[in-house]
């Protein structure tokens, strides 16, 4: 425990799903957190609970396509705990509309890319001089396994991730000299309490076939792994993108088919 005691760190969309639960573990992990979002009501409950459990944690209201609210959030972050240590960029709006190529218009296009990758960028961006000035700073950005390979349907989705995964490693060569480090976490099937209920039970046998352990993901999972990324205990590791996804992309894609088949190979 007590890992991040004394950084400030700000994880943005943690007004639900995994970025609740990475706001918790950083704060449990003795960090100043930043709770952000759109929904106030649910940020401050975000905020409750994590007093409640006897962590440091304050909400600050922040629209992913809207760069003034960015601008405004890193700067008061700043003026208010004089420093910015951690930068998790988690927020993302995974209910636009996507499609196959021929499907898409470019505004849908254009629709994800403004939420999935410009606000990322722009996030890291604004919050560079502030790490600078502190001289170290750790940047965590939440991708998706969607950006290992091509997609049947969330074309947009897949690309802007996969956009996410060059902009950390361009972030790392050209900032590490700063000591500004950057690092992705690409999830797996993570089951939140906001999508249990929307997730087929289909979908999770194919997960669960091809996962290499025997459950699911949860937002603790990807916690963990950004509090390692946050802390000095990553301070030689930069520019790495991890999936933290039970193993699901570490095997060839028929593994689960022959499985069923009791083969071991093909």
């Amino acid at each position: 425990m007590n890992r991040l005691e004394g950084k400030v760190a700000i994880v943005t969309g943690s007004t639900s799903g995994i970025g609740i639960g990475i706001a918790r573990l950083f704060a449990a992990e003795g960090a100043q957190v930043v709770v952000c979002g759109r929904r106030q009501e649910k940020g401050q409950a975000v905020v409750d609970r994590i007093t409640a459990e006897g962590g440091k944690a304050s909400y600050h209201f922040m629209d992913l396509t809207d760069l003034s609210s960015i601008d405004a959030l890193i700067a008061d972050t700043a003026e208010q705990y004089g420093k910015v240590d951690i930068l998790v960029n988690n927020a993302a709006n995974v209910a636009l509309p996507d499609g196959r190529v021929d499907e898409l218009t470019l505004e849908m296009w254009d629709n994800i890319f403004a939420s999935d990758i410009r606000g990322t960028f722009y996030a890291i961006k604004t919050v560079l001089p502030f790490m600078k000035k502190n001289g170290k700073g750790s940047i965590v950005n939440i991708g998706s396994m969607a950006s290992c390979g091509g997609d049947l349907g969330s074309t947009a989705y897949a690309c802007a991730k996969a956009g996410v995964d060059m902009l950390t490693s361009s972030v790392a060569l050209q900032y590490g000299k700063d000591n500004i480090r950057c690092n992705c976490v690409r999830p797996g099937l993570i089951v939140t309490p906001e999508n249990e209920a929307h997730v087929p039970q289909a979908l999770k046998d194919i997960f669960l076939s091809n996962i290499e352990v025997n459950r699911y993901g949860c937002p603790e999972d990807i916690a963990n792994m950004c509090v390692f990324f946050a802390s000095d205990e990553s301070e030689f590791v930069t520019g790495q993108i991890i999936n933290v996804d039970g193993g699901m992309n570490s095997h060839a894609p028929s593994v689960a088919q022959f499985r069923a088949m009791g083969s071991r190979t093909w």
